[in-house]
């Protein structure tokens, strides 16, 4: 039987010549650049040349075999850990969404552990998604069931609540378990005010963060003592423990975004260089910005600004814009009115301009942004807009755009800039949209301002923490004296019926 064999490349080849044996993630990519397959390792020289070996290939099943078949590059990303590794592999593959990884592709997250310290009486709580409430986070966790024991260790060594009541009263503490056992201080029923009760919290903060390791000597001596004692179930028990609260102390990456070391192109370097050619630029552009306009029937209109640095993305640059002069949907009175904003602060502030502006969008919103730089005595910055349809770069004083095909390095580039660009834009309107869902049922309580809306969302951070709060919680809302709290709880309450009741 003949055996197939792996087209392996020379750059390929040359390339696993450089990778090292440490642990990290590494991206898989297809002839046209695009993501295919993320993967994780302890070991990145050791798995990916596994993936060119001739002599496994008989083991592989079809889709394997198709995986290999389409891989023409790969990318790795270094990291120091085992759990670096798997949360950066989850943040990748909700990012890329390579059609060859089917788990971790949904809405599933890693375990994080949340204590709000402006709740009444503070509790941990588990979560799986972070949210901009005012909460403090702790994690994400690769190993959900060592966090969980962190937290009950924690609990008992602080005397914490563990009751999922918002607020406990009298009612809850007499059927408390928590409390009879004295694991609790039970600040429900004033045995500790509420300011004693925040204290024992936030030092189990700093204990959770590992601030505090005077725990972790004294667990290691009841170890050795049941062990001596031939206790050695306790022991273990011990042993686990210590292990677990150690997993919890490890300082690990977050990967909030997608590292800017990771490359996304196979040759960002020739991209430019192409791109430099195609429009008769003296240099390679080495910072590209790019433009997009988001909304939906001309509501929640935004802009997104992306920069690339080097052909790679730059987010610390990326700006995102409320669209405040135009009413409705004009998208080139938006481009407009968001190149000027942008420009005329660059150039108020005596900072650099970028090398290349790319609009997304045909001649009428290239036009419009040409128009404001030569307002702002700008004109010489080179500008070109990308038309989705059939990838057209638009140029100024030019009638007729370019067609260089879809494989072209420079098209792919200006895609990927184009691409990241409706991202950014959209993703705002969502949040902005999201936002007004929430806020909206405050905007029907009779009376209320921007003012006094603000002030209670400043306060419990969302519309679903208010409906929770008490009459006396809401009447410390600077604004809301006895009556009108009175109203607004009974507002909500109302409000819940009306949807428990449709």
């Amino acid at each position: 039987m003949e055996i197939l064999r792996v087209p392996v490349t020379d750059a390929i080849r040359k390339k696993l010549g450089t990778v090292p044996h440490k642990p990290g993630v590494y991206l898989h990519k297809d002839r046209f650049g695009t993501v295919i397959y993320v993967g994780k390792a302890l070991d990145l020289r050791k798995r990916i040349s596994q993936y060119f070996q001739s002599s496994r290939r008989l083991g592989w099943d079809l889709k394997f075999n198709a995986l290999v078949e389409a891989i023409h590059d790969f990318d790795i990303h270094v990291v120091r850990s085992e759990p670096e590794s798997l949360l950066l592999e989850s943040k990748l593959i909700k990012e890329f969404k390579p059609r060859f990884n089917v788990s971790l592709r949904d809405d599933k997250r890693y375990l994080m552990l949340k204590v709000n310290l402006n709740d009444p009486i503070p509790n941990f709580i588990f979560t799986r998604l972070k949210k901009d409430d005012g909460a403090r986070y702790f994690g994400p966790f690769v190993n959900s069931t060592a966090l969980r024991n962190a937290v009950t260790l924690a609990r008992k060594q602080f005397n914490l609540r563990g009751c999922r009541v918002f607020t406990p009263g009298e009612m809850d503490y007499k059927h408390c378990l928590y409390a009879h056992l004295k694991n609790c201080t039970a600040p429900c029923v004033g045995i500790v005010t509420r300011g004693q009760y925040l204290e024992q919290v936030k030092a189990a903060c700093d204990f959770l963060e590992g601030q505090c390791r005077e725990l972790q000597p004294q667990l290691e001596a009841e170890m050795k003592k049941a062990a001596a004692a031939h206790d050695f179930e306790k022991a273990a028990d011990l042993r686990d423990l210590l292990h677990d609260l150690k997993d919890t102390w490890k300082k690990t990456e977050k990967f909030a975004r997608v590292p800017y070391t990771l490359p996304l192109s196979i040759n960002p370097e020739n991209d430019l260089v192409e791109l430099a050619k195609v429009l008769v630029l003296p240099t390679p552009p080495q910072r590209i910005e790019g433009f997009d306009i988001s909304n939906i029937s001309g509501t929640f209109a935004v802009a997104s600004l992306v920069s690339f640095k080097q052909g790679r993305p730059d987010r610390a640059n990326y700006r995102r814009f409320k669209i405040k002069t135009v009413a409705g949907q004009d998208d080139f009175a938006s481009m407009a009115e968001v190149v000027h904003r942008r420009y005329s602060r660059l150039k108020r502030e005596a900072k650099p301009m970028p090398d290349l502006i790319l609009i997304d969008g045909g001649k009428g919103q290239l036009g419009r942004a040409c128009a404001e730089l030569k307002k702002l005595g700008l004109e010489k910055i080179p500008v070109i807009g990308l038309a989705k349809e059939f990838e057209e770069i638009y140029l100024p004083d030019q009638n007729l755009p370019l067609h260089l095909g879809l494989n072209h390095p420079a098209v792919k580039l200006l895609q990927r800039i184009r691409d990241e660009c409706h991202r950014v834009a959209n993703s705002f309107n969502a949040q902005l949209r999201l936002k007004k869902i929430s806020e909206s049922v405050l905007d029907e309580f009779p009376g209320i301002g921007n003012a006094r809306k603000a002030a209670l969302l400043k306060k419990f951070g969302s519309v679903s923490r208010l409906k929770l709060a008490t009459l006396e919680q809401i009447a410390e809302v600077p604004g809301f004296g006895g009556k009108a709290a009175a109203e607004l709880k009974a507002f909500l309450n109302a409000r819940k019926e009306v949807r428990a009741n449709p």
